[in-house]
């Protein structure tokens, strides 16, 4: 395959966009600005769910199709994909399981809270004291200390190339060599191609030892947003969801929510190993998947404003792109 494709963007939408390009025969390069953890990907909790991404009706496809493609990777345990109970839960009332959910085997969680005798409760019939309601369904979840990784040397293998500490003012600047661009920038998408349209939704994270006996990750969404996530070496605890471009973390925000954490798991507030803050890149007008033409004729194809869900569009998503690169192919 002669074609040259240029990716902008090292997250978890760059190296998956990379990896279906490269393992298909294009001589595929990867530019950014910061790769590996210091991605908004490497600051996510990355547990497979549609949060905060739009329109429902294309976001859902995209996130079943990464679904499947996740829990087939769960099956190689260095890769750093688990599969792992999600329990969903609303403080306001009795919760709705959406329609994706049940097609996924979803079942309520309908018994009363109960006072848990010691550590974190761990059977599925009980609704932590703090929630009215909740849901529960199996999930891929990324552990972004090892996936990252993972995706970056699958893609090298296939002959592609990383390129770090790379700023681009403009799409034009790429390189002429390339023949297809890939603009998976995220957020840098407000500057890159001016899109007014993107928010940065930030997220603060605290990271914590492993929590003894939770082996499932909890959420809510309901104020306050509350997670708990748990890895292979630790666990992530959150968060927020804010219109805030600040990626300085805020002590005060970590200790809220770690004290909110600790609450709903009923267990003594863990030592704070690490706080990171990324920038959710949401999109008013949804996730932006198609292509264009740049001033010197080359196709571009745009895959960002992923919100909260870049890890669980991935795939999808990456799919998507390379479909709709053959077809700018094949279109005057």
């Amino acid at each position: 395959m002669d074609r040259k494709v240029a990716i902008i963007g090292a997250g978890v939408s760059g190296l998956t966009c990379g990896i279906v390009f490269a393992e298909r025969g294009y001589r595929t390069a990867i530019f950014a600005k910061e790769i590996g953890q210091q991605t908004t990907s490497g600051a996510a909790a990355a547990v497979w769910f549609p949060y905060d991404a739009e329109p429902a009706k294309k976001v859902i496809p995209w996130a079943l199709a990464t679904y499947k493609a996740l829990a087939d990777l769960a099956r190689m345990p260095a890769g750093g994909v688990s599969m792992i109970e999600l329990r969903q839960f609303s403080r306001t009332g009795e919760i709705q399981i959406p329609d994706w959910a049940i097609s996924l085997g979803a079942s309520a969680i309908t018994s009363p809270p109960s006072v848990m005798s010691s550590g974190v409760e761990t059977s599925l019939a009980l609704v932590p004291s703090p929630f009215a309601s909740g849901f529960s369904l199996r999930v891929p979840l990324t552990d972004t200390t090892i996936y990252l990784d993972y995706l970056a040397t699958r893609f090298r293998k296939a002959a592609g190339e990383i390129h770090a500490n790379v700023h681009f003012e403009n799409l034009e600047d790429m390189d002429s060599k390339s023949d297809l661009v890939i603009n998976c920038a995220g957020i840098g998408s407000r500057g890159l191609v001016r899109d007014h349209a993107l928010e940065p939704h930030r997220g603060q994270v605290a990271i914590v030892p492993r929590i003894e006996d939770l082996s499932c990750a909890i959420v809510c969404d309901d104020y306050p947003l509350m997670y708990a996530i748990p890895r292979t070496n630790d666990c992530v605890f959150g968060g927020t969801n804010e219109i805030s471009d600040n990626l300085a973390a805020d002590p005060t925000t970590t200790s809220r929510i770690v004290a909110e954490c600790s609450r709903v798991l009923n267990i003594n507030k863990p030592r704070v190993i690490a706080e990171r803050v990324g920038l959710r890149p949401f999109r008013k007008s949804g996730v932006r998947l198609e292509w264009d033409r740049l001033r010197d004729g080359r196709t571009v194809i745009h895959n960002y404003g992923h919100g909260g869900a870049g890890f669980t569009l991935s795939w999808g998503c990456a799919r998507e792109v390379i479909d709709l690169a053959a077809h700018a192919a094949t279109t005057p």
